[in-house]
């Protein structure tokens, strides 16, 4: 049975922050609230919590990872970013955007595309995703909690028609799966970031989401 932490969305307490962060650095896998959707995740570096976070949903080890940075500074530790990149990120970030980018290699193989070497990537909007990111020192995993298509995680009785859980639901879902359950008293958003490739010349659109309205000035 997962432990829940009730959070302060905008002023998160410092004590359960660290509670949080030793428990990820002991391979706990967390449901926490983002700027887009909740998420699933764990610390970058402990395998057998990435393993378990592909477990829940399914996740073959050829389909990459996004996963959260505190800053632009520190995305160009896991990434390459050339000026180009660079300026498209610097304009939008922090915000419900992932980019795609070459991978530096202290990014862990088990998270990348092990074809492209490539990761996703976003500096999230959201007070409690950041006090995390900066307890843990580290990046975080961060993969939609919403959709679970397997039968093993079927909707519940009572779902929403369009896929999505209620907070709440949510969290009974998914309780005996994780360890962790980050509250902050919200209910979760139900639209994904928008995923902005940036591998090649030009800046590709892989999917509208939230923030698209502001992608249109850089892409053509």
């Amino acid at each position: 049975m997962a432990t829940i932490y009730t959070i302060h969305p905008d002023t998160p307490q410092a004590r359960s922050i660290e509670q949080i962060k030793d428990a990820l650095k002991d391979g706990a896998v967390m449901l926490y609230p983002t700027d887009t959707v909740y998420a699933i995740g764990c610390d970058l570096y402990v395998k057998s919590a990435v393993e378990r976070v592909r477990r829940i949903k399914q996740l073959s080890n050829d389909k990459p990872l996004t996963f959260l940075c505190p800053s632009l500074s520190n995305v160009s530790t896991y990434a390459w970013v050339n000026d180009s990149s660079y300026r498209i990120m610097k304009s939008l970030i922090p915000g419900p955007y992932t980019f795609i980018l070459p991978t530096t290699k202290l990014v862990p193989q088990l998270v990348m595309n092990p074809k492209r070497k490539t990761t996703g990537i976003r500096v999230p909007n959201h007070g409690v995703c950041l006090a995390l990111l900066n307890a843990l020192g580290n990046p975080i995993i961060s993969t939609s909690a919403h959709v679970l298509s397997d039968e093993q995680y079927a909707p519940m009785p009572g779902v929403e028609s369009n896929g999505f859980f209620s907070r709440v639901e949510l969290f009974d879902h998914l309780e005996k799966l994780v360890d962790v359950i980050v509250d902050n008293g919200q209910e979760p958003g139900y639209e994904g970031s928008t995923i902005l490739d940036l591998t090649g010349e030009e800046p590709v659109v892989v999917r509208q989401g939230l923030g698209w309205e502001e992608v249109t000035a850089w892409v053509v």
